[in-house]
């Protein structure tokens, strides 16, 4: 059986697969510079520079690339031709869906107001919005919404699942988008995370945050660009909505851009998978995708070629 021909980007992740079968040989190629073989059997990008390095791939023979991020919007675009891509689904679900309820409960207990205060050594309680008994909308049931759904669970909250087409899952009753004229208005925090592209582009538009109640939270760990960023600073800004984002568009926000200082507004850089939860999945992952291959079995996860 010939060698099963590995790169991946970091000496941890190589560290992380631990012992690999026989037939697998195993390179660290942080991509930043020209490929060390002319032939992979699975190449594994550097996580949240993938972009920059893809054209490196250009004239290599690769089975399959196997990114580290859930997204993919863009990637067909600078995948050389040809080449089979996978996503990361299944490494990020959880420390996304985390840091999901982490951006709504500091945002619903006023969390950026008492440490700025602690910053002032100043005592300032303020009465807060609970989570508890929340109207609580998930716009996106894929692998992120499921996880935000399980660790919702025990908030005593009201959840209502939203997604592209309606359906019932795993008991869970899922709407359509097209139902939610209905839904906003009785909406007090709205979880977004569904993927990038064309299709969800601005789906939280004027119309949308129009729609909600006074007061409402809108939370997006999905994509910058599914918020409509002009329309939100607009509502923001009256003081109608607020917003915990991990994900902005622009991204990153310019030093002088609204976003910063309007007042309701959290902002993290774009962390939602980058926790210690990742590298057992990604390794996790690597290693399935290696066991596959040896064994003559499709790739999982594979969106493109």
């Amino acid at each position: 059986m010939s060698t099963l021909v590995v790169s991946v980007p970091t000496p941890q992740l190589a560290d992380d697969l631990g012992a690999l079968p026989a037939g697998v040989e195993l390179i660290v190629w942080p991509m930043d510079a020209a490929a060390p073989r002319d032939r992979f059997d699975l190449v594994v990008p550097p996580y949240m520079s993938m972009a920059k390095v893809l054209e490196r791939l250009e004239g290599v023979e690769v089975g399959l690339v196997q990114g580290q991020s859930i997204g993919y919007e863009g990637v067909a675009d600078i995948l050389p031709a040809g080449l089979r891509f996978a996503n990361a689904s299944s490494v990020h679900e959880a420390s996304t869906a985390e840091l999901a309820v982490a951006l709504t409960l500091a945002a619903q207990r006023r969390i950026p107001s008492f440490v700025r205060a602690q910053e002032r050594e100043e005592w300032a309680p303020e009465f807060a919005d609970s989570l508890a008994d929340r109207r609580v909308l998930l716009l996106g049931y894929g692998g992120v919404g499921k996880a935000i759904a399980a660790r919702l669970a025990g908030f005593e909250v009201e959840v209502t699942a939203v997604a592209s087409r309606a359906r019932v899952e795993d008991g869970m009753p899922v709407h359509g988008v097209d139902e939610l004229p209905v839904l906003l208005p009785t909406a007090e925090i709205v979880i977004v995370s569904l993927p990038g592209g064309d299709s969800t582009r601005h789906l939280v538009d004027d119309a949308f945050l129009t729609a909600l109640p006074d007061g409402a939270l809108i939370v997006n760990v999905g994509r910058g660009p599914i918020v409509d960023t002009d329309a939100l600073v607009h509502h923001v800004g009256r003081g109608r909505i607020r917003a915990a984002l991990d994900v902005t568009d622009p991204e990153p926000l310019p030093a002088d851009h609204p976003l910063w200082s309007l007042a309701g507004v959290v902002v993290a850089p774009h962390v939602g998978g980058a926790s210690s939860a990742m590298r057992p999945r990604i390794a996790r992952l690597v290693r399935t995708q290696i066991e596959r291959l040896l064994a003559g079995d499709e790739p999982l996860n594979v969106v493109i070629g």
